[in-house]
């Protein structure tokens, strides 16, 4: 009995070592998938043409963007610009017309509502922010551009600044130094001088109670959305990269349209 005891135990022994061999055996020939890639971060992902406003009979209505999601790239990466200007931009422009309409600002310009505004008219002062300033953002930047201005806005930038390298300096440190959200400009004070200043959140020069008061006609968005997804938190080399994409000639006739008005 002893002996059938030990002889049942030995098999169970074999078939416990032929079971794991089997099962080892199963687990080297099952093939894993692949993780499916993910498509390049500048790969275009729509049309900005087909981004419009929530209201089309609006007072405040998208500024059309003057290249594709894809045309600053590597600078700008598609998918940022994508999401800044069908969310970001649209967002602002839907709230803007909401918040004005039926007041007295409904039929006022942009620049007429910054003028007078309220600062604590706060969807006013936010979403109209966001609405002017994304549009000139949009506007001074443009694929095949960089490099320094010429002409007229480059001898002012030298009478005012010293130099160029002078004013990129006061640039960068306006837009690295600007603690949160919020953006740098280079803007026509109201004695015609250049000058760089930086605002917070949706602020901008042309608004009441700033520290630096006068006419954009550069500006630069540190809010982290403009970057993060190519950057992350090295708003830096985010802000070295934007120099690349300056459109200096939309730049030089914002330049020469507030001289016109001095």
């Amino acid at each position: 009995m002893k002996k059938i005891k030990i002889f049942f135990s030995a098999l169970a022994v074999m078939a416990a070592l032929q079971s794991c061999k089997d099962k080892n055996n199963l687990e080297e020939v099952v093939t894993v998938p692949e993780p499916q890639k993910e498509a390049p971060a500048n790969a275009a992902v729509g049309n900005p043409d087909d981004i419009k406003a929530e209201d089309a009979a609006g007072k405040f209505q998208m500024v059309k963007l003057p290249y594709a999601y894809d045309a600053l790239a590597p600078n700008i990466d598609a998918k940022t610009m994508e999401l800044h200007y069908s969310k970001h931009y649209k967002k602002y422009t839907d709230e803007l017309n909401k918040a004005t309409k039926g007041t007295d600002l409904e039929n006022k310009t942009i620049e007429e509502i910054f003028a007078t505004l309220d600062p604590e008219n706060k969807a006013v002062r936010n979403n109209g922010g966001g609405y002017y300033n994304h549009g000139l953002f949009w506007e001074i930047m443009g694929p095949k551009a960089g490099g320094a201005p010429t002409g007229a806005l480059s001898e002012a930038i030298n009478k005012d600044f010293g130099s160029y390298d002078a004013f990129q300096k006061l640039f960068t440190e306006a837009a690295t130094k600007q603690f949160g959200s919020g953006w740098a400009w280079l803007i026509m004070g109201k004695d015609g001088k250049l000058a760089v200043t930086s605002t917070a959140n949706q602020d901008n020069p042309l608004m009441k109670g700033q520290t630096v008061t006068g006419t954009p006609i550069l500006a630069l968005d540190v809010w982290e959305h403009a970057y993060y997804l190519n950057y992350q938190n090295k708003r830096p080399n985010y802000i070295t990269a934007f120099y690349n994409v300056i459109n200096w000639t939309a730049v030089t006739k914002k330049f020469e349209a507030a001289k016109a008005k001095k």
